[in-house]
């Protein structure tokens, strides 16, 4: 699972690097905070989670070299924080994972900008459901958000995700788990 783990950072991460740094187009890269507070709705079992989230946005075209609409991004975002367990015992948290994020133009105004987001990654958490086999599982989500404006691009958002957590049936036993989270933060 390290194994998977790693190559998944290499292959995400290299290609952004490499590319990203030549960016020379109109759509700066811009780099964010947020706080994120998410319940686990199934199975329910009264958990929920705090986490601090780093994340870079990328020019989707600068990154995947290929012809992308204007108000497509990419976004690599990394997590970490406390699970708080029904019987009051804290466990830690952390995921990374790769999202396409797109504005929706036609519901922009000069003070907001919503958009849609959806992606994949790896998380792991040091507690598992009955029935979980692993510790460190594929963690896709998909969420809506709204940007709100403010001078040189330090945006600040909000937004509601929809996370998932599976061992891809990989293991005999996949037991996965659905959270809720919301998130508030600001680019910098």
């Amino acid at each position: 699972m390290i194994r998977l783990l790693i190559t998944t950072l290499i292959v995400v991460y290299c290609p952004v690097t490499l590319f990203a740094q030549d960016n020379e187009g109109d759509i700066p890269t811009m780099t964010g905070i947020s706080l994120n507070s998410g319940y686990t709705y199934d199975p329910s079992d009264d958990t929920w989670f705090l986490q601090v989230s780093m994340f870079r946005l990328y020019d989707y075209e600068s990154v995947w070299r290929h012809k992308a609409p204007d108000n497509l991004r990419f976004k690599l975002e990394g997590s970490v924080g406390g699970a708080f367990l029904d019987d009051n015992d804290v466990k830690c948290i952390a995921n990374i994972g790769a999202l396409a994020l797109i504005y929706l133009d036609r519901f922009e105004t000069d003070r907001i900008k919503p958009y849609l987001e959806a992606g994949i990654g790896v998380i792991y958490t040091d507690y598992r459901v009955e029935g979980q086999d692993y510790r460190f599982n594929f963690n896709p989500q998909a969420g809506i958000g709204i940007e709100f404006k403010r001078e040189e691009n330090k945006n600040r958002f909000i937004s509601l995700r929809m996370h998932h957590i599976s061992n891809g049936g990989i293991g005999s036993s996949n037991r996965g788990q659905n959270s809720i989270v919301f998130a508030f933060g600001q680019y910098f």
